[in-house]
């Protein structure tokens, strides 16, 4: 295998984008929220990062924790992870309810939510984050709920992290291909139908293999009708062989431009385990540059935590199941960040 698996799954956000309904309409302007300890998560510069900051994610309610039973050390680490923008990952029930939420509490916080689509069919090849769409019609619906939710407010849709990748890494049986490609052309449609949708279809990462294995099937997928392509989502390769992977697959695909995860990559890749289970919850890693547009390369749009930092890649090194939130895997991740 090409050391990519489960992209890290999403949190439980159906009770958190239902909670949005209600705060995008509620909240003071949307600069943040405080709940009486202490803890408030406000938004970045909007120059520099245009991106939304949940004042109610994981991180959040973490860092309010610590404030109460007085553990300011901890509250302060886990606020590097609160305070910056980090992806949505839109559940499987409530893809319109969810993606109107988010996209509604962002726009009151005149920001752009970042969404992430990761419910194709047979996602995951059996691994840690198993599952996806009944079939290609229930995908059809699923998207066209996000679509209806997002209806013209601002989001970034990273879209379908792995998909293509595992359909050349030989990962998804041969009978599934055709449908996949069909699926994701069909996506990117609909999304970029929408007025202010910005849509990157995942293109794996720098540990995998080379760009001219996977050129030619992001083509077949619709890159070009996408504004670009996202590389090393809920991985851990640096920064810089990371825009050095796009750069070569950008000159592939008509110079599309691409956006990198930084959110777990600030020491590069974990190399001291197996090779297949390198990617999974490993030791030692640390946050990588916060979102941003400010860029080392004009090819590269945005910097972005696409992975919820804090949150399990599955039940490996004693971790819970894939997107669930771990405290404690989330400290040693911000204590390790310089």
């Amino acid at each position: 295998m090409y050391g990519s698996r489960g992209a890290g799954a999403r949190a439980s956000v159906a009770v958190v984008g239902a909670a949005l309904l209600l705060a995008g309409c509620s909240s003071s302007g949307g600069d943040g929220k405080s709940d009486g300890s202490g803890a408030k998560v406000t938004q970045q510069p909007k120059n520099s990062d245009p991106f939304w900051v949940n004042p109610d994610g994981n991180a959040a309610e973490q860092v309010a924790a610590y404030l109460k039973a007085d553990k300011k050390d901890e509250a302060e680490q886990i606020r590097k992870i609160a305070e910056q923008p980090t992806g949505e990952w839109i559940g499987p029930e409530n893809p319109e309810s969810e993606a109107r939420g988010f996209t509604e509490a962002a726009e009151k916080a005149d920001r752009a939510a970042i969404l992430v689509l990761y419910n194709i069919p047979h996602r995951d090849c059996g691994q840690f984050s198993q599952g996806g769409a009944a079939d290609g019609d229930a995908y059809r619906t699923w998207i066209d709920g996000v679509a209806q939710g997002i209806g013209d407010r601002p989001a970034t849709v990273i879209l379908e992290p792995d998909a293509v990748l595992h359909l050349v890494n030989q990962c998804t049986p041969d009978e599934y291909h055709e449908e996949r490609y069909d699926l994701l052309k069909g996506a990117i449609g609909k999304l970029k139908s929408l007025k202010n949708t910005k849509v990157y279809l995942d293109a794996g990462n720098a540990g995998w293999g080379h760009p001219d294995q996977i050129f030619q099937p992001l083509q077949w997928a619709g890159i070009d009708q996408a504004d670009g392509f996202s590389v090393n989502v809920s991985n851990f390769y640096s920064t810089e062989d990371s825009i050095a992977y796009g750069k070569q697959l950008s000159a592939k695909v008509g110079n599309k431009h691409f956006v990198v995860d930084t959110s777990r990559n600030g020491k590069g890749p974990y190399t001291g385990g197996k090779a297949d289970e390198n990617w999974c919850n490993p030791p030692g890693r640390a946050l990588g540059e916060t979102p941003t547009t400010k860029t080392a390369d004009p090819l590269v749009d945005a910097y972005l935590w696409v992975k919820r930092p804090g949150e399990s890649d599955g039940t490996c090194k004693g971790g819970p199941k894939a997107g669930q939130w771990w405290p404690e895997y989330a400290l040693k991740l911000a204590r390790a960040t310089e």
